[in-house]
């Protein structure tokens, strides 16, 4: 054997081994220990996720995954899950087509074009049993590269005409590959895959739902049946997961706010929310805290139009990259008396803003700025309208009209990495006044279609790596980590990821690094030297608009709103209606005092009161009867509590109004 034939393969702990080129991760692996053979179920090979039996071709880095490396495990047993399911779909019900199976967040799913009627949650049970059986039979999962003409040629001959159609459209320069099942089934894919099914726990899955989804996502083509499905590496996982799907059901903002009386959804307004008295008085207290943060943090507030010239759109770069999102008044409408007609409206082309950053642009060229203005913070409660498609649209969380605690900051260079750092103070104060003690850091980089040169992304990335390095939070305590390619098409940003109170993550706070916008709008101040500059502008939000948040917080705190966000704070309830007098004068005292209060004096029994009230998550819940009244007394019921506590009016006014005092005004 020459020493061409050889090939050196780094191991992680910096030991370097000499073997035949083309040989196997699993091989490497066997030479180790038999041990690490049984374990490994991937290899690493230069930061690439292979099959353990792929050939290695050249002297690499090595690295053999084993289910210790839970973030790599879970997304190949879940990506086999989904074969796994195509293949007992297609065993069940012969002529079913299949599509794209990808994993997702918590497990996968599958698109399939059924021969006969679309699937339903009552074949679930059958396909989940013939899984298991897959799995059982312990088929090795292997790699083939094809010709691209004899894999169409194939797919057409098992009258696949979706999968057809995809290899056909892949790029020419690109591998086909697909993936066996033992002897009798395949797939295209590009892997990589466990080496077999008898690596997947047959007890750590669950098939959840059936749903329609279109071919490729276009309402035109074929509307498939999507079966999903949660997939875990072992079955006490599964268990501890939908059990956090269980009390996440619980806490479904949707069911949470009919219960609180606190918004509804209708189809006049798709997209739009109705906020009720109870719930609008949460978001007034929301934005007043943040109008109070955001007057502390030097910020001047503004408010700009809701529709604009589509010519400013365009300037902003909005308009190429986002018009399908964007709802637009054209500059011709019907003539409603001569049917098929139309006449000019007296407007342009005119777009409502989805976003708020173009209109600040345009406030901040009004008038010369000086490096002396700068840093410039502008704020608004900016009300923003996107087209989302209806099948995305969900509760309050995701909607098509949307509040933003919107921002921008206009500062010069040198005071990128200060302003930045200024910016995650205050959201680290928000986020902890409203109960979110953990949350992430992650940086988006540039994603491969951009404005802007190399040089200015190297830059805008490294001020805001810099800045949150200057906090002490670019550290595995906040979850720092970096995201190429999820930036925006202008700026790479920071996201700022809360953890609620049973482990969920929400994306929510933001600050964009901008060289983009204030070019393409011509923003400039006046330097020191006299001459004309561009601005750097930050992009920035801190809850990210009101309506998701309201929602996080609902389900975070399960209604359970601390005292001060709660839209009615208090009830005074009557035991008898000799009482009715005196609660009313309780409602009076209790109101003077600044709470929100309401009284209960219907003739129902006192139990059945306590029920409703505590159904619509009323913190405290003030009895009286005939002693309280005689005594001056009430008799407290907190929340969740069975125990109830005695006191004067006096006492209980002073204990409520400390707790109900909001907390940056302690």
């Amino acid at each position: 054997m020459s020493d061409a034939d050889l090939i050196t393969i780094t191991l992680p702990d910096g030991s370097v081994r000499d073997v035949v080129t083309g040989t196997t991760p699993m091989q490497i692996a066997a030479a180790i220990g038999p041990g690490l053979a049984k374990a490994a179920i991937a290899a690493r090979v230069d930061g690439e996720l292979r099959d353990l039996d792929r050939p290695i071709e050249a002297s690499a880095h090595l690295a053999l995954v084993t289910a210790r490396d839970e973030a790599d495990a879970l997304d190949l047993a879940r990506h086999d899950f989904a074969h796994v399911l195509a293949e007992a779909v297609q065993s069940l019900f012969p002529g079913t087509q299949i599509t794209f199976g990808p994993s997702t967040d918590d497990g996968f799913y599958y698109d399939f074009a059924p021969k006969d009627r679309p699937f339903t949650e009552e074949d679930l049970p059958a396909i989940e049993a013939e899984m298991r059986r897959i799995i059982a039979a312990n088929k090795p999962l292997t790699r083939e590269v094809w010709a691209r003409e004899d894999l169409i040629a194939r797919w057409r001959e098992q009258g696949e005409t979706f999968k057809a159609e995809w290899a056909a459209e892949l790029p020419g320069d690109e591998d086909l590959t697909v993936y066996r099942s033992g002897n009798d089934w395949f797939d295209m894919c590009r892997g990589p895959h466990l080496p077999s099914t008898g690596k997947l726990d047959p007890q750590a899955f669950k098939l959840t739902r059936v749903s329609g989804a279109y071919w490729r996502g276009d309402q035109s083509k074929a509307m498939l049946s999507r079966i999903y499905g949660t997939g875990w590496l072992n079955k006490k996982q599964l268990d501890a997961h939908l059990t956090r799907l269980e009390e996440a059901a619980k806490r479904d903002h949707r069911k949470i706010g009919q219960e609180m009386d606190l918004f509804h959804l209708q189809s006049e307004a798709h997209g739009s929310v109705f906020w009720h008295p109870n719930g609008y008085m949460i978001w007034r207290q929301l934005e007043a805290y943040m109008r109070r943060q955001i007057d502390r943090g030097g910020y001047v507030e503004v408010k700009t139009p809701q529709i604009m010239d589509a010519k400013q759109w365009e300037a902003s770069g909005h308009w190429g990259k986002y018009r399908e999102n964007m709802f637009v008044v054209p500059d011709e409408i019907p003539n409603t008396e001569d049917e098929g007609a139309v006449i000019s409206a007296d407007a342009d082309m005119m777009a409502l803003k989805p976003m708020n950053c173009p209109a600040h642009v345009l406030i901040f060229r009004q008038g010369i700025k000086s490096y002396r203005d700068l840093p410039m913070r502008m704020a608004e409660m900016g009300c923003c309208h996107r087209n989302e498609p209806h099948g995305a649209l969900h509760g309050i969380m995701r909607v098509r009209q949307f509040t933003q605690d919107d921002g921008h900051i206009f500062c010069r260079e040198d005071q990128i990495v200060e302003e930045v750092r200024i910016f995650c103070e205050l959201l680290d104060t928000v986020y902890r006044h409203l109960g979110f003690e953990h949350y992430a850091i992650k940086l988006a980089l540039r994603p491969e279609k951009r404005f802007g040169t190399d040089e200015m992304w190297d830059k805008a990335e490294a001020d805001l790596r810099n800045a949150v390095i200057a906090t002490g939070r670019a550290t595995a305590d906040y979850g720092w980590e970096e995201l190429p390619g999820e930036g925006a098409f202008y700026s790479p940003k920071l996201e700022f990821h809360l953890t609620d109170a049973i482990g969920r993550t929400w994306q929510c706070g933001t600050i964009q690094l901008d060289y983009v916008l204030p070019e393409r709008l011509d923003a400039s101040y006046v330097g020191e030297d006299g001459e004309r500059h561009r601005p750097v502008m930050l992009h920035r939000a801190i809850l990210g608009t009101f309506e998701r948040f309201i929602g996080i917080l609902i389900e975070h705190h399960a209604g359970r709103f601390p005292l001060w966000l709660a839209p009615v704070q208090a009830v005074v309830a009557t035991i008898v209606s000799d009482a009715d007098d005196y609660a009313a004068d309780v409602v009076a005292k209790l109101a003077a005092a600044g709470l929100r209060v309401e009284s209960d004096t219907r003739n129902e029994k006192i139990n059945y009161k306590v029920r409703e009230h505590s159904l619509a998550k009323v913190p405290a819940l003030l009895v009286v009867g005939k002693r309280e009244a005689e005594e001056g007394t009430v008799a407290i019921r907190r929340l969740g509590e069975q125990q109830q506590k005695v006191m004067s009016i006096d006492e209980a006014i002073a204990a409520l109004v400390a707790e109900a005092t909001p907390p940056d005004l302690m």
